[in-house]
């Protein structure tokens, strides 16, 4: 039941987010590279001992895989006991002049399994959904949703975070 919520959620999300890049096929969104670093907040918690929601901090970094839609974006959500460290792929959909809206899933691998991070507190995949822009020459402004499926030890609990930071853009 679990997987089919999340298939159909993902289909959802998916179809929003490629007919708006449909849409806006005239629309340049940005192809930055950046690394950045801004605040994470958990917001759930698996509702066992040592994996209360966290606030915390993060750092980000994408890189646009040349003539595709598509990037590789890497994450560390830190707070807590421990960090999570996430590799993730992404589709960018151009929403706006130097504006995109991502969508994609990785994996989230905590440092030390079992302590506390803003997305959880075990290895677990994750699904993200957020928005970048380019607001001066070379500032990335950067958000999103992090949900960790089955992210909490010892609970069938997810979790869900909230990122929102500055980039360089290189």
């Amino acid at each position: 039941m679990k997987l089919t919520k999340l298939a159909a959620s993902a289909l959802a999300v998916a179809s929003i987010i490629l007919s708006s890049g449909i849409a806006s096929a005239q629309t340049a969104g940005t192809n930055a590279n950046y690394v950045g670093v801004g605040i994470a907040a958990g917001a759930t918690n698996g509702g066992q001992g040592n994996d209360e929601a966290q606030l915390g901090g993060n750092i980000q970094g994408r890189y646009a895989v040349p003539k595709t839609p598509v990037s590789v974006r890497g994450s560390v959500l830190y707070g807590g006991d421990a960090a999570a460290i996430m590799p993730i792929v992404t589709y960018d959909a151009p929403i706006a002049r130097n504006t995109n809206l991502y969508f994609g899933g990785g994996y989230s691998f905590v440092t030390d399994e079992g302590q506390r991070t803003p997305l959880g507190n075990q290895n677990a995949p994750v699904v993200t959904l957020g928005i970048e822009s380019e607001i001066r020459n070379n500032v990335i402004a950067y958000g999103d949703t992090k949900w960790g499926i089955g992210a909490y030890r010892n609970s069938d609990a997810d979790a869900v975070s909230f990122q929102a930071g500055l980039g360089y853009r290189f």
